[in-house]
């Protein structure tokens, strides 16, 4: 069995939107933790459009953030194709509809006058949130997309540090790897597509490329004489970025995740505060499969939670070991709701999510990040799970 997965680098269209939208957001709850936003961005030729709903008591400068995030990506100069301090910006903010603050500002469970903290805050939305860990790498990753993640920060390392000075900030990177047995042997394929100068062969790229970035990033006891490179397929790419695609907020799901290797219920990340269960229930998920995996009850793990707006509790939860948990999957489950509180403020007060950390999980994936602060991807209740499902 083969499975691909994908990753782009932060100089992609769609990945400049997330960067823009964290990046709002971040300077938002530096002044205000409190703070409602969804934040929603579209790039295309020579255009940064900025939309959506906050509420906050603080003022920021919207356009400037925006242009300084695209001049940090590399976009600053008329030679990589978009120019973050001459681009047009439209700005259309509102704020957050009194219909929903009803429900997140009070929960379902608080009307009656109690007043839990963990009952505190409804649900931003309804929705399904999916989590996933497994045992592929040491960070509980599937192998492709842990792979992908590592081709594209090398290959945005590379074009920052000057070691390859002539890559431009769009890039997109998949690996796809041999499977026997449900367990990774060997890479079959990588594919990387940098942008570049003009003037660059693309003899000279491919020898640079695997030179400075595939065999820095993929372990070479997992390549073989049978494993295929391919780089730059169609022999150029110097129209890049926002001049050749437009981009959104949110379009990179299965980068931000798992690389399709799991389940995902169809909510982005990027430029939401975290009482939007679309994020903060996701980090919560992956938190609780990874503790899962991490215990040794299985070797592979997902959690589904699903939600109501304006009520705390979820609606339901479920879990799915895939037939490698050494426990019954009720017995897990039972385990699980004894220990993880999955109300919106509960996880908003563990994970501590009001602190401004979100801009640096824009690109590169939001989960398998022991470069950054992930609080959601601590091992901390490994021990009292495992003793739970003992029954200790």
């Amino acid at each position: 069995m083969f499975f691909t997965s994908e990753s782009v680098t932060e100089g992609h269209p769609d990945k400049i939107c997330d960067r823009i939208a964290d990046s709002i957001l971040d300077a938002i709850l530096s002044k205000d933790s409190n703070a409602r936003v969804a934040c929603e961005v579209a790039v295309t030729k020579g255009l940064v459009h900025v939309f959506g709903e906050i509420s906050t008591n603080c003022y920021v400068e919207i356009e400037n953030i925006a242009r300084r995030a695209i001049a940090e990506v590399g976009y600053n100069n008329s030679e990589s194709g978009f120019d973050g301090n001459s681009c047009g910006m439209i700005l259309s903010i509102g704020s957050q509809s009194n219909d929903i603050a009803i429900g997140v500002d009070k929960s379902l469970e608080n009307k009656d006058g109690k007043q839990e903290f963990e009952n505190k805050f409804g649900a931003g939305d309804q929705g399904v949130m999916f989590g996933f860990a497994c045992r592929e790498t040491p960070e509980l990753m599937p192998l492709p997309i842990s792979l992908a993640h590592k081709l594209a920060r090398r290959l945005t390392y590379v074009r920052k540090e000057k070691i390859l000075p002539y890559l431009l900030p769009d890039g997109k990177t998949q690996v796809t790897a041999e499977y026997h047995n449900g367990i990774p042997r060997r890479i079959e394929t990588v594919v990387i597509s940098a942008q570049h100068m003009n003037e660059i062969s693309i003899e000279k790229i491919r020898k640079d490329l695997v030179e400075n970035v595939i065999n820095f990033a993929i372990p070479q006891n997992i390549m073989d004489n049978n494993t295929k490179v391919f780089i730059n397929p169609t022999g150029r790419f110097v129209i890049g970025g926002p001049s050749s695609d437009s981009g959104l907020t949110g379009r990179k799901l299965m980068v931000d995740t798992y690389g399709c290797f799991a389940h995902h219920g169809g909510g982005a990340f990027s430029g939401k505060d975290p009482t939007k269960v679309d994020r903060s229930a996701a980090y919560m998920a992956r938190y609780v499969a990874k503790t899962v995996v991490s215990s040794g009850a299985a070797d592979k793990c997902e959690i589904q939670v699903s939600y109501a707006i304006g009520v705390a509790n979820p609606i339901s939860i479920s879990v799915d070991t895939f037939g490698t948990s050494h426990f019954d999957e009720k017995h897990i489950l039972k385990s699980i709701k004894s220990i993880f509180d999955f109300r919106p403020a509960s996880i908003i007060k563990n994970f501590n999510l009001c602190l401004p950390i979100y801009t640096s999980f824009s690109s590169y994936g939001h989960f398998g990040r022991e470069d950054l602060y992930a609080p959601w991807e601590k091992n901390d209740k490994t021990e009292e799970f495992f003793s739970c499902l003992k029954g200790d």
